[in-house]
């Protein structure tokens, strides 16, 4: 048998990528078996091993493979557009898993940690946007969720939404945060009426709100620094 007729099929089942993860685990395959994976699929010629084989040795391992376009992936012999398409969906996953760690790895200890964290996303947007931060015993970010994008108004901010999330995600406390596309992070009589009632919400559930930080152009203000949370 030649090598280039050495196709999957030939390889024992107990050897093959699909059943090697099913009974020892993901983090037990190679690169080239975790990839043969996501590509399903060989030719005639080689296998769906050989074919992975083959786009590892292009792209120097994962090193430059993490950031492969679907057009140099298609230059490989044997990867059409289906298959460039779902290696780089794979690809963009990781980046965002990756993205999320690190997220819960930031640690919010002053209004400035909060602006730090947000301000280049938010400072520009054109519409207000109402964000929650959901934080741990530690105080690191578990989750950032948007809950409304539009003019603040304490009837249309319902502590509902807030809450349903802090109670799914376990939070100790919460961060809010909105911007002022003006630029001007002045706390208007809405902001604060919002504040202090999501703040006795949290007292009663049990879950703090720690401040709720207005976002301006480059700028900020904790209305927790100015009084209005106690």
């Amino acid at each position: 048998m030649t090598k280039q007729s050495f196709l999957i099929r030939d390889v024992p089942s107990h050897e093959r990528p699909r059943e090697r993860l099913l009974a020892e685990g993901a983090r037990f395959l190679s690169n080239q078996e975790l990839l043969a994976i996501i590509l399903r699929t060989g030719s005639k010629e080689e296998s769906v091993l050989q074919l992975a084989q083959r786009v590892l040795q292009k792209f120097d391992g994962l090193t430059m493979l993490r950031e492969a376009t679907v057009e140099e992936l298609q230059e490989i012999k044997g990867i059409g557009e289906a298959k460039a398409v779902e290696v780089c969906a794979v690809l963009e996953l990781g980046r965002r898993i990756t993205s999320l760690k690190l997220d819960d790895r930031y640690v919010i200890r002053s209004p400035e940690d909060v602006s730090r964290y947000v301000m280049e996303d938010m400072r520009s947007l054109t519409q207000e946007h109402f964000v929650c931060l959901y934080l741990n015993t530690k105080n690191h970010v578990l989750h950032r969720e948007t809950i409304f994008i539009g003019s603040l108004n304490a009837s249309i901010v319902h502590p509902r939404e807030v809450f349903k999330e802090a109670l799914r995600r376990s939070a100790a406390s919460f961060i809010c945060l909105h911007n002022h596309p003006s630029g001007d992070p002045t706390p208007s009589r809405e902001d604060i009426e919002v504040t202090k009632r999501l703040s006795e919400c949290g007292k009663i559930i049990g879950i703090e709100l720690l401040d709720h930080v207005i976002i301006g152009d480059r700028t900020y203000i904790s209305l927790k620094e100015k009084g209005y949370l106690t």
